[in-house]
């Protein structure tokens, strides 16, 4: 998972796209269609970066803001905006946003963005992870078992990282489907046992095995 975001537009249809493109990057994403659904989304679901549309019906984007920062809410902000206006820009800035994406984008441009935002306020993470002679690299996406290129879905790619970020520890399914899937499965684990087994068989052709079943627990990876 490259991270978790909260996209926040009320036009159902650029709403559903951000989503979907984001999701496909390799993004766990949730969403909201309002300005109230935004702050409890964003002071609950702990998002790595907010996708915020200024022009929302009960509250603008710029009030959302105000009101996640006076409440301690530090979470990186990229407004969308069909309002490009040097005083929005500065009022935006200004209350503690992060940047903008005018209307109408390119959803290459969005995930450039995102991806550039998260690299300048997750210094910390690392570019490569790495278990026994397994290596993701997260920022090319490239997932390597010695000498050898593993092809992963964006799915897979997420569930793999989701386990690497947690070398070592054991992860029930309720958290890998939390950390991975986000909302999107209503609670079904069964999604996390599929995963799991198509990720065996792409990760643990070769010995030794890394992905380890804990029983009545969850999953681990470990050398």
């Amino acid at each position: 998972m490259r991270g978790r975001l909260l996209v926040v537009e009320d036009e159902p249809s650029i709403r559903e796209l951000l989503c979907a493109s984001l999701r496909f990057a390799g993004f766990a994403v949730s969403s909201a269609a309002t300005g109230s659904e935004a702050l409890e989304a964003a002071r609950s679901g702990a998002p790595d970066l907010v996708l915020l549309d200024v022009m929302l019906p009960d509250r603008d984007g710029f009030e959302v803001v105000r009101r996640l920062r006076s409440s301690g809410v530090r979470v990186p902000v990229l407004y969308l905006t069909a309002r490009d206006g040097a005083d929005d820009r500065v009022t935006g800035l200004t209350i503690g946003g992060d940047g903008y994406i005018t209307k109408p984008f390119s959803l290459e441009e969005v995930i450039a963005r995102v991806t550039a935002v998260l690299r300048r306020t997750r210094p910390g993470e690392s570019e490569q992870l790495t278990c026994g002679d397994l290596s993701l690299d997260v920022e090319s996406h490239v997932v390597r078992r010695g000498a050898r290129v593993i092809e992963l879905s964006p799915t897979e790619f997420r569930l793999l990282h989701c386990l690497l970020r947690n070398s070592g520890r054991v992860l029930s399914k309720a958290q890998i489907l939390d950390q991975v899937w986000s909302h999107d499965f209503d609670g079904d684990v069964g999604v996390v046992e599929s995963y799991i087994s198509y990720l065996r068989r792409k990760v643990d052709a070769s010995e030794p095995r890394l992905i380890h079943t804990v029983r009545g627990i969850g999953y681990m990876i470990r050398p």
